[in-house]
């Protein structure tokens, strides 16, 4: 069965720090491109960060310089560390497998159920 279970949300002050991780399992997670993407009340879910296969990473740019997503293939995890968090971060976080990169496929993307991060004094 195919699974991403996030974790590592929680309640944070403005400029803390939070890591999250997203374990998966029930696919070949080095072939796919693994993303984080927010939705925070009222708004749409927007992606964050983006690791692809190769190596190569994106993210908004409202985290550029803040965030970073890895991932450990041995592990089939995906991370995300968040520095400097501000109010504006928080969102419901989840992460999403697309197990066929540049391609359509049967159940191409798959999401975990999500992780709250709040920012908040």
């Amino acid at each position: 069965q195919v699974q991403l279970v996030e974790s590592g949300g929680g309640l944070v002050q403005p400029g803390g720090s939070l890591r999250l991780s997203c374990a998966t399992s029930g696919f070949t997670f080095s072939w796919a491109a693994m993303s984080w993407y927010r939705q925070a009340p009222g708004k749409e879910r927007e992606l964050v960060a983006l690791a692809t296969t190769g190596g190569s990473t994106i993210y908004v740019d409202s985290v550029k310089g803040r965030f970073t997503i890895s991932r450990d293939n041995a592990k089939n995890t995906v991370y995300l560390q968040m520095l400097s968090l501000k109010p504006e971060d928080t969102a419901v976080y989840y992460c999403k497998a697309d197990r066929c990169p540049g391609l359509a496929c049967p159940n191409k993307n798959v999401w975990g159920q999500g992780t709250q991060v709040t920012v908040s004094s």
